[in-house]
């Protein structure tokens, strides 16, 4: 009977150590995808910038003067973006 029941507290150990390696897998899943969607991401937005900066010409300007401009000509990019540029 003890016998069983050292089995049994074995085994349970053993699956506790199993479920905690797995949770561990999983968490380091989640954050290798957090974070190369944040990579992927940041580039995204460097591109964007390096090609506002080319087109516009506004090296010279900071972020609040970038934002400014920028306000400036929203509104009629909004409404006059052609259709394949448009979400949907």
């Amino acid at each position: 009977m003890n016998d069983n029941m050292d089995k049994l507290v074995k085994q349970k150990n053993e699956l506790e150590k199993k479920i905690q390696k797995n949770e561990l897998l999983i968490k380091q899943s989640k954050y290798y995808e957090s974070n190369k969607e944040r990579k992927i991401r940041t580039r995204k937005l460097i591109q964007k910038g390096a090609l506002l900066d080319k087109y516009f010409d506004i090296e010279n300007l900071s972020v609040d003067e970038t934002e400014s401009l920028l306000k400036v000509f929203a509104e009629y990019v909004k409404s006059n973006k052609p259709e394949k540029y448009k979400k949907g």
